[in-house]
């Protein structure tokens, strides 16, 4: 309760300024700035949904690009049937394309937690590097299997001509769409919350800390841990379909082993398990990212750095370290 009580202060101090960078960069006219803050919320977002699993449940995964990239192409494939006005398919009902958000989320949303049940139900039965092994050979195939799809793009990927629509919203202007996507985001962190307080979420950490200790009580492991591989890649799935968005474009790079590394250091870099831990994480990332990769192309080389000292001082991450002042300051 003391750790949550520090962190809350800079809990909203990342939400404010988080808002306020985009606002910022409106009155300055430098559009560039919110797409910069832009790519910061989603990249959180699909943090906290791997946060939820590997934060929560101690499940290290190394396939969650699986989930980010299917949220991708669910976004480009249903946005170019609706522009080229083909349909999807035609038996045994005929189903188009669609270019609304309100119908490309949900179907993100299910298509990413159909294939984590398939996949969780077989790499949940093994741990550690087993585990880790199984979810990233299950995201390879994805990844090859997208590569070699030439219907949509294969290695070359999949342009979308315009960004898909909001009712009400035009979503082409850069902080009406940063808008929605960090609206999503705090959806994400306030249902983090909510899972981490309640029954559930105690039952998971409990699995994290010893299975079988939880099995003695009476409590199965494998459902409870299943259910939040299940939702967490919902999350990602969720992101991914932003990230098309705002890219306009999807490419099988989304489904990479890279990707997954990149979200694991997001969540490490944060504090794995705080619940803006993602947040801060994704936010050093894209700042590393366009202030030194302004100077360097191997800019990854001091985030290589920095993400060593976080694991070797700084077990609770950037948070911890600031939660760490507030409590002893």
């Amino acid at each position: 309760m003391k750790r949550m009580r520090a962190e809350t202060p800079i809990n909203f101090l990342l939400a404010g300024l988080l808002l306020l960078v985009p606002l910022a960069a409106l009155a300055l006219e430098e559009p560039f700035y919110i797409t910069l803050a832009t790519r910061m919320a989603i990249l959180a977002l699909a943090a906290v949904g791997l946060n939820l699993a590997l934060g929560l449940g101690g499940l290290v995964s190394f396939g969650h690009a699986a989930f980010f990239g299917i949220g991708g192409y669910t976004a480009g494939i249903l946005s170019t049937h609706a522009s080229n006005a083909q349909p999807l398919m035609t038996w045994p009902i005929e189903i188009g394309g669609s270019d609304n958000m309100l119908v490309i989320w949900p179907v993100a949303v299910v298509l990413s937690g159909l294939v984590a049940l398939v996949t969780g139900a077989i790499s949940l039965r093994t741990s550690g590097v087993y585990f880790i092994m199984i979810t990233l050979a299950f995201a390879q195939m994805i990844y090859y299997f997208a590569t070699s799809w030439p219907a949509y793009g294969g290695e070359d990927g999949l342009s979308l001509g315009l960004r898909n629509a909001f009712p009400g919203i035009n979503t082409a202007l850069p902080l009406n769409f940063f808008l929605i996507c960090y609206a999503l985001l705090i959806a994400a962190l306030y249902l983090f919350a909510r899972i981490r307080d309640s029954r559930f979420g105690t039952a998971l950490q409990a699995a994290r800390q010893n299975q079988v200790r939880l099995a003695a009580v009476g409590i199965s492991p494998f459902p409870i841990r299943l259910a939040a591989f299940v939702l967490s890649a919902m999350m990602t799935g969720l992101a991914g379909s932003l990230f098309a968005d705002l890219n306009r474009f999807v490419s099988p790079s989304m489904l990479s082993w890279q990707m997954s590394g990149e979200l694991i250091v997001l969540v490490i870099l944060g504090g794995t398990g705080r619940l803006f831990g993602p947040v801060a994480g994704a936010m050093l990332f894209v700042l590393f990212e366009f202030i030194l990769g302004g100077f360097t192309e191997r800019w990854q080389l001091f985030l290589g750095l920095i993400l060593l000292g976080v694991v070797l001082f700084a077990r609770g991450g950037l948070l911890g370290l600031l939660a760490g002042k507030v409590r002893h300051g």
